[in-house]
């Protein structure tokens, strides 16, 4: 993770299945919006591939003027990220009877309402106060209770949490 002031937010990371627009000043055939790959890769024309993903915007920049040096004049890139996924260390995933289960972008200050607004919410067959939040801090793993049902249907906003990078909500399917 890059080097952060104090208050600030850490700088984006790029990461598999999002989308890059690459502007090389001076050269618009060379300039184009281009997705990175599962691979973490992106290609782009004279450039060889070239990992993108776990670097920033402007590392990748960096690394794209030196490869473009010997087809460039003094090239100047600058790498713009138009939709992103982020590496996975940095998604929040909600699996099983979600309306949409997903992979969604992890944002500071997400709370597990955010989450759940970005799937759809419940399906009519989810246990809603049965789920679970796996958060993986290192190699240990925390399983928190959820009460969806409370948060949802009737407004209890004590149960609506703050979410980290990496964490796991598991919504179990009700017994009928």
């Amino acid at each position: 993770m890059a080097a952060t002031a104090p208050g600030s937010a850490p700088d984006y990371v790029i990461g598999p299945g999002d989308s890059l627009s690459v502007f090389v000043y001076r050269s618009p055939e060379l300039s184009m919006e281009v997705p990175v790959r599962p691979d973490g890769r992106i290609s782009l024309p004279l450039v060889a591939d070239i990992a993108a993903a776990g670097l920033t915007p402007v590392e990748l920049s960096r690394q794209l003027e030196g490869r473009l040096r010997e087809f460039v004049r003094e090239p100047n890139v600058t790498v713009i990220v138009r939709s992103f996924v982020g590496p996975t260390s940095r998604q929040i995933r909600i699996v099983g009877e979600a309306a949409q289960p997903r992979s969604i972008p992890f944002r500071e200050g997400m709370t597990v309402l955010d989450a759940l607004i970005e799937s759809g919410g419940l399906t009519r067959y989810a246990a809603g106060n049965r789920a679970r939040l796996i958060r993986r801090e290192g190699e240990a793993q925390q399983v928190l209770s959820l009460r969806l049902n409370d948060l949802l249907r009737d407004g209890d906003i004590s149960q609506d949490m703050p979410l980290r990078a990496g964490d796991t909500m598991v919504i179990p399917q009700g017994w009928f």
